[in-house]
């Protein structure tokens, strides 16, 4: 089975982390955006393994929403 979940990708000085927000504890880096994403797609991958089938369904039940704001900085 497919499953969606968010993933944030923060660029810093000496890379890429990434991490999801609804699989806590999941995070990743490397040097390249392409090396973070793989990174983080096994990552995931191997989390979800982990879960029981009643985990997976509360954890794919939790509603996550994402925007950007722009603020302005005087």
């Amino acid at each position: 089975m497919n499953y969606k979940v968010s993933i944030i990708i923060e660029k810093d000085e000496t890379g890429y982390y990434a991490f999801s927000p609804e699989l806590e504890g999941c995070q990743s880096q490397g040097d390249t955006i392409e090396e973070v994403s793989a990174n983080i797609k096994e990552a995931a991958q191997l989390y979800i393994e982990t879960l029981s089938v009643e985990e997976i369904k509360s954890l794919f039940n939790t509603e996550i929403y994402t925007t950007t704001y722009e603020v302005k900085v005087t």
